[in-house]
This record gives C-alpha cells, sequence and structure tokens, in this order.
C-alpha cells in the first residue's frame, strides 16, 4: 500500500507522540477531525496504526512488508480452490488427453469407483505415454498415473501461501483438495492451481 504525504505525515506524529487522539494529531496539522478521518481510517485497516478508546491512536511498529505477510497468511485454500478435474482410474490414455483438452487444464485426479482420490495424471505422465508404442485406447490410466503416497495434497483450511511453496519447491501445475474420510480415504473437493494463487496474488495486491 504507498501512502500520501498526509498520511506518512500521519504516521509519523503518531510515531513520535502515540499514544495520539484524533484531535490532537488534527491540531498539529492544522486540520479538523472530520478532515483526517479517512486517513486515520486507511492506517488503521492497513495495520499501521491502532486505536483504543479513551486512549487514541498508537504506532504498530510494523513495517510494509511485515503487514503484507500477515495478510498472506490470512488467505486460505478455501477462499481460492476451483472445481476439480477428476477421471476414473480405468479410463484409457487417450481419453485422459481428450479430456484435459476439452476442460483445458494441466492435471486430472485419477479416482476409484468410489470416488476417492487414488493418483495424479500430469501433462508430462500423457506426453511420456503417448511417446511409447503402446496403444492409448487400450493403455488404463492407472499404469501411468503418480500413486500415493507421491501426491501433494491440501486441505480447505490450509493456507494458500503454504500451497504455493509446495508448486515451487516440487515443480507441479496443481494440487488437489481433498476431505479425509473416517476410514482414511481422500475425497476431492477441489484444487487449487498457479492461476488460483495468481489470482489471490493479485486481489491482495488491488487491496493492499
Amino acid at each position: 500500500m504507498e501512502l500520501n504525504k498526509r498520511q506518512e505525515h500521519i504516521l509519523q506524529i503518531v510515531k513520535d507522540n502515540g499514544p495520539i487522539t484524533g484531535e490532537q494529531i488534527a491540531d498539529q496539522l492544522n486540520l479538523t477531525r472530520a478532515t483526517l478521518r479517512p486517513d486515520l481510517a486507511i492506517l488503521t485497516m492497513a495495520g499501521y496504526l491502532d486505536a483504543r478508546p479513551r486512549v487514541g491512536y498508537f504506532y504498530t511498529g510494523k513495517t510494509g512488508t511485515q503487514l503484507l505477510t500477515e495478510n498472506l497468511n490470512k488467505i486460505f485454500v478455501k477462499d481460492y480452490q476451483s472445481i476439480p478435474v477428476v477421471v476414473n482410474e480405468n479410463v484409457s490414455v487417450y481419453d485422459a488427453i481428450v479430456a484435459m483438452f476439452l476442460e483445458d487444464v494441466g492435471t486430472l485426479f485419477v479416482v476409484d469407483a468410489n470416488t476417492y482420490l487414488v493418483g495424479v495424471l500430469s501433462r508430462k505422465d500423457l506426453l511420456r505415454a503417448s511417446i511409447g508404442k503402446q496403444e492409448l485406447s487400450t493403455l488404463p490410466v492407472n499404469i501411468i498415473m503418480t500413486r500415493m503416497p507421491n501426491i501433494t495434497v491440501c486441505e480447505k483450511d490450509d493456507q494458500l501461501i503454504g500451497v504455493a511453496k509446495d508448486l515451487i519447491h516440487k515443480q507441479i501445475d496443481s494440487v488437489p483438495v481433498i476431505k479425509k474420510t473416517e476410514k482414511g480415504d481422500l475425497e476431492v473437493i477441489g484444487r487449487i492451481t498457479k492461476t488460483n494463487i495468481t489470482k489471490a496474488f493479485v486481489a491482495l495486491a488491488d487491496e493492499y
């Protein structure tokens, strides 16, 4: 968040004199309390200042980077997850390739007959299979998919920044959002992709 000159001046006054009331800040700037109200609200909502009844405003001591980090840690998977694209483990590699292109996704999640997660198919997996000499229309995806425990998953209440780190560290494009059943099976309820994370960061930048 970029502050204007008056907001920076207000911030400096509070740093030097806090806690300080809005009226006292207004007096130092030769302005009315009403004129300052929007600036004080912005500085408070952004986290630069805090306010206590009958005490006044005081500087939180947090830098812009610290405030940004705090806001990042408040974004969760459930806020930005999208609808997952799944295929059954018995479909052919050919059908999986068609599904990937029709749905315009980079990753397919593979489920069993009970719709529980059993594998993941990436573009690389399908490309690798298509380069071989096997008949794609008869080759089931469960032969080439990545299986547990080599699948990175997340849950709806996980922090989005943690998922972003997983995508970067493991060089993958998408992570399934799962819900664990009482028996320990994994139900696919969503997905987080690089696009989801980009949207979240752009939205945060607009707010910040």
